[in-house]
């Protein structure tokens, strides 16, 4: 079936951000790409949508990949400041715990991001509404059949590609194919998610009412410490904030394949109850004003010892789920796609094993690394108990450990791989 196509192809399972990305570097790197994606159409509206930071190498990858790349700044907010604070729920106050005035993220709406890598491909390459199914790989390793069921009418569907990319996120149905006991981790968490668009109130008495809470908003990333978890608060291009409450509790039961979930309005009344007890007025007025706001389980997964088995690679949060608090996710599903296309070029088709041993050798001890690093902030930050240490108290906490609070201890924060510096 090779010999049948001018070029090598690779069918991507997922198109959410990492699919995209590994679209636009495989594109780049010579590769056929058709990306299957199970949600019907592409993303129109943003009502559970949410925000998500860049950084500097993420975003000089985005703008070698879109046809404009000048709409990366203009489809985002910078996020130069990364400011930690505590959060005195009874007295109402707030205090700085550590700042870090040279971050330099920038601040996405994720549909946003989405539609700039979707909008830069040719339509063709995206097939909405199929939903993976089934695999299959011959003896000789030659090529890789892959099966889905098209939404809309109920059929099902083969594609045959030389690579099969598994972009499915951290429930990946790929990744179950070749490890079926595999389990998430609950962080023992959920995030609590909205954005408020305040593009038609920006006088009223809330918005301005924050602004004087967070001065530097529109150029920082917030992180406040209470007595029950902790909060994100930025802006987003277009008048619109986004938040996050990080929630200590039990395991939620989802439906379906899913970590997210919109809630009752009285499970949403309860939970601005409890926000009034924790968090200061300002942040639990735009809780309250905000459309929809929805639950998101927070789950890892011990880090992976393999990433590709014969012609099969995953990608993204298929092949490393990690809590949010390392500002990493979208990042490392970025330049995962980023060496894997860079690894396929420089190998070919012909050696395709040694491109798949190279992309893992490279992307698998960073990502394991912050894997670990982003569960261990998390729970600095739940003020949960870590081994060998008591929980994070911001009223005694000294200022080294308040230091280790930034984003920027992260390993491998600033590093960039060889193989994206290769001419």
């Amino acid at each position: 079936m090779k010999e049948a196509r001018s070029k090598a192809k690779a069918v991507v399972v997922g198109g959410s951000i990492a699919g995209l990305s590994c679209a636009h570097a495989l594109i780049a790197a010579g590769w056929d790409v058709l990306v299957l994606e199970k949600t019907i159409s592409p993303q129109t509206g943003c009502a559970t949508g949410a925000g998500l930071g860049l950084d500097q190498l993420s975003q000089k990858l985005l703008e070698s990949w879109i046809k404009q790349p000048e709409l990366v700044q203009l489809s985002s907010l910078p996020l130069s400041v990364d400011h930690e604070r505590a959060t005195d729920g009874n007295k109402k106050c707030t205090w700085t715990l550590t700042r870090d005035d040279d971050f330099n993220f920038r601040a996405f709406h994720w549909a946003d991001l989405h539609n700039l890598m979707y909008n830069s491909l040719t339509p063709e390459i995206v097939l909405w509404g199929h939903l993976f199914h089934s695999l299959f790989i011959p003896d000789d390793k030659s090529y890789v059949k892959v099966r889905a069921n098209v939404l809309q009418t109920g059929e099902t569907v083969e594609f045959v590609g030389d690579l099969l990319v598994a972009a499915d996120g951290c429930l990946s149905s790929i990744r179950k194919t070749f490890m079926p006991d595999l389990e998430m981790r609950y962080s023992g968490y959920c995030a609590w998610r909205g954005v408020l668009d305040f593009s038609e109130s920006e006088d009223s008495e809330t918005i301005l009412a924050l602004k004087k809470a967070y001065p530097d908003l529109g150029k920082c990333n917030y992180f406040d410490i209470g007595l029950k978890g902790h909060a994100i608060l930025y802006e987003l291009v277009n008048k619109r904030v986004n938040w996050i409450w990080y929630l200590n509790q039990l395991e939620p039961e989802f439906k379906g394949n899913s970590v997210t979930m919109k809630v009752s309005r009285d499970t949403i009344e309860n939970m601005y109850k409890a926000a009034e007890n924790v968090w200061i007025p300002e942040l639990v007025k735009v809780m309250r004003e905000t459309k929809e706001p929805f639950l998101n389980a927070i789950y890892d997964m011990e880090p992976l010892e393999q990433y590709f088995w014969d012609n099969v690679v995953l990608i993204g949060d298929a092949a490393h789920p990690i809590t949010p608090h390392g500002g990493r996710s979208t990042n490392m599903s970025i330049l995962d796609a980023a060496v894997l296309g860079k690894c396929l070029e420089r190998w070919r088709l012909k050696d395709l094993d040694s491109a798949l041993a190279e992309y893992q050798s490279i992307r698998m001890p960073v990502n394991k690394e912050q894997v670990l690093f982003s569960r261990r902030m998390g729970r600095i930050k739940q003020r949960l108990a870590l081994s060998g240490r008591d929980a994070f108290d911001p009223e005694t906490a000294s200022k080294e450990e308040c230091r280790l609070l930034q984003l920027r201890n992260i390993p491998y924060f600033e590093d960039i791989p060889s193989i994206l510096m290769q001419q």
